[in-house]
């Protein structure tokens, strides 16, 4: 089972957790009710296809031991489970928060990823 996921927003949005411990979302997780989330094998593909071109991106490595029940694994882009987060994500639960720069091609920079 993967014991790490990655969820990509924008810097600003993360760093709105602020002394709240929590992180809600970026928009587009508060729109469709929960935090979207992707594996080490699914995060290039989910970057391209969802925020091609956006700078200012931030990447989250989290803990899925530190989310219990609220972490679904759910069908989605061809069939490939992905997880997503029914409620706030707590802070403890990130592993670590690197910037995600666009390269000059146009390109999002990925740090090295583990599952």
């Amino acid at each position: 089972m993967t014991k790490t996921i990655y969820h990509v927003c924008p810097a600003e949005s993360w760093t709105a957790t602020g002394e709240s411990g929590t992180y809600r979302g970026s928009d587009d997780d508060l729109r469709d009710g929960f935090i979207h989330f992707s594996t080490a094998n699914q995060v290039k593909e989910s970057v391209a296809k969802h925020r091609a071109g956006q700078n200012g991106l931030v990447i989250l490595a989290v803990s899925t031991n530190a989310l219990g029940e609220a972490l679904k694994w759910e069908p989605s882009r061809g069939g490939q489970l992905f997880p997503h987060l029914y409620g706030p994500l707590p802070a403890f639960a990130v592993r670590w928060v690197r910037p995600l720069p666009l390269t000059p091609g146009g390109h999002h920079q990925f740090p090295e990823l583990e599952d």
